[in-house]
Order: structure tokens, then C-alpha cells, then sequence
């Protein structure tokens, strides 16, 4: 840093006072001023006694300190930005493609649900899903991909994941963004243990919940809203149907039911009774629809012998 550069603090330089109405020639001075403040190593050397900086160079040598840790600031904040960048813009593709579709689909390079196939067939994927922590709020309104009601939704969580916590903890983002439509029908859900819903003006609630980092297990910070709570979803087995585009109300109903007639003739796995579908969406909303992936998915179970 040039502010705590001993030399530049004892450092006597002639001070140049231009004239009111300053001619381009006049500069020189003023540039010859700015040279002699980098000759400080020859000046130390020659033994002449030195004078506090003047005002004006006290300014420039702040100045030239300031400009300098910005730029060392600005080329770590760049190069931070385009790690980060390159995790959407290259992503990895961490499924299996069994369509032309499914394989246009991309997925962030980002953490995300550990999960083992356990059987596939052209229509839907059986998956043994391990346990997570989620951050989840309750979405406004009746509909689960209400824009108003999505975005304040993710907007909270957000604000949750990257600070507004008790440890004032920025955490990494993680993918996929879960929404859960919730049966209020007054039953304990098997999302957690023990969580009990209450009917609410005889309507379904729609949850929106964030993947935690894994890292922290179960040693993340609380909430600072109290609209958001920390969960852990067991383990658990799902089939699940990817696809891609934007998510609507009327697309998530029509392959809902679509998943639910299949199930009927799986040989070996039922929906589990009271089954909410959940929608899994991997992406940032800049990917385009094509690139998308997302997954609709109901708790099964195997059928008894």
C-alpha cells in the first residue's frame, strides 16, 4: 500500500501553484510533480532532510492507493464472477438421457439431492433418494407457480441462504428448487417427524423449499424470518418424470396424473398413500426453455407380496 510507504510520508517535493486560469502548458508541472513521488527510493538514498507531504500529495498518494486495491479487488471479484458463471453457462450433466428432449436438458454445476436409480423404463425413473436439510417457506396464495407468489417465495428463501440467518452465514447455492403441494386435510405428513398441517379454508398449500449445503449437516443457523423453517426430509423412494420447458399449474396436474396412471401397472412400487406431488426445478430463470430440466415426483413404496 503507497499510504504506508515510510519514504512517501517524509518525502520534501517541490509544490507547484498554478496560476488562476491554468494553460495546457502548465500541466508539465503538476505531471513533474506526480514523477518526483515515484523517484522516493533516490531521494532516501541521496540523505537530503525531508518534509512532511503536503496536502496535495497526501491526496494523490491516497489516490494511487485506493486505485490499486481496487483493481487487485476487482480482478479477484472478476475472476470469482466467472467461476461462477461457468457453472450455469458449462454445465454438468448429471442424468442419463433417454430421449432427445432429456438430453437438451441441462443441470448447474452445483450441489445437489444424492439419489441412487434403482430401476428405468422410457416413461419414469425409480430413485432411492438419501436424507436432506431444506430451508422451506409457505408459498401465497392457491397456486403452486404463481408468478407474484414464486418469486416472493424464492426471494425469502434466498435471503435466508445468503445471510439473513443468526450467524449472518452467506451459504453456497444449491440445485434443485423444490415446490410441494401440501394436502391440508389436518393428517401428519411423512416429510419430516412430527409435522402436523392444519386444514386451511379448504385449500392446498403450496411449499417452496431450498436444498441446504451438506456440509452443514444438521448445524445450519436459524432463521432470522420467522416464515422460513429448517426441515430434514428422510430417505425415501420416488418416480420421478423429467421434463423440460416452464412450469405451469396446469403442466404440473396434467403429468401428475400421467405418473399416476403409470404407477398403476409398475410390477413392483405404488404411490404411497396420501402421495403429494412435488416439482423439482434445476435451473436459473435465464436457461432457455429447451435447456431446462424438471422433474415431477411422487413417494412411492413397493407393493407387499
Amino acid at each position: 500500500m503507497l499510504l504506508a510507504s515510510p519514504s512517501i510520508s517524509n518525502l520534501q517535493i517541490p509544490v507547484f501553484n498554478p496560476p488562476r486560469n491554468k494553460t495546457s502548458s502548465s500541466y508539465s508541472s503538476d505531471i513533474f510533480l506526480i514523477k518526483s513521488m515515484a523517484t522516493t527510493d533516490n531521494i532516501e538514498r541521496s540523505g537530503r532532510t525531508r518534509a512532511p507531504m503536503s496536502a496535495f500529495e497526501a491526496r494523490v498518494s491516497l489516490v494511487l492507493a485506493l486505485a490499486a486495491q481496487t483493481s487487485s479487488v476487482s480482478q479477484r471479484f472478476l475472476m470469482e464472477l466467472a467461476n461462477e458463471t461457468a457453472k450455469y453457462v458449462f454445465p454438468s450433466r448429471r442424468f442419463e438421457s433417454r430421449s432427445l428432449e432429456e438430453a437438451l436438458m441441462a443441470v448447474p454445476d452445483l450441489e445437489t439431492v444424492e439419489f441412487k436409480v434403482l430401476r428405468r423404463n422410457d416413461q419414469y425413473e425409480i430413485r432411492e433418494v438419501e436424507s436432506y436439510f431444506i430451508a422451506e417457506t409457505t408459498m401465497p396464495g392457491k397456486y403452486g407457480f404463481d408468478f407474484a407468489g414464486a418469486s416472493r417465495s424464492f426471494n425469502v428463501l434466498a435471503e435466508y441462504l445468503f445471510g439473513k440467518n443468526t450467524r449472518e452465514k452467506q451459504m453456497e447455492m444449491t440445485t434443485p428448487v423444490f415446490t410441494r403441494r401440501v394436502k391440508s386435510d389436518g393428517e401428519k405428513m411423512d416429510m419430516t417427524t412430527p409435522v402436523i398441517t392444519r386444514k386451511v379454508e379448504d385449500q392446498d398449500k403450496w411449499t417452496m423449499s431450498f436444498v441446504m449445503p451438506s456440509k452443514y449437516g444438521d448445524n445450519l443457523p436459524l432463521p432470522k424470518d420467522s416464515s422460513v423453517t429448517i426441515k430434514e426430509v428422510p430417505k425415501k423412494v420416488i418416480a420421478v418424470v423429467a421434463f423440460s420447458g416452464f412450469v405451469t399449474d396446469e403442466e404440473v396436474e396434467r403429468r401428475e396424473s400421467a405418473l399416476r396412471n403409470l404407477l398403476k401397472n409398475d410390477p413392483e412400487f405404488c404411490v404411497k398413500e396420501d402421495a403429494s406431488v412435488e416439482v423439482a426445478q434445476y435451473n436459473p430463470p435465464f436457461t432457455l426453455p429447451f435447456n431446462r430440466r424438471n422433474e415431477i415426483a411422487l413417494e412411492v413404496e413397493r407393493k407387499e407380496a
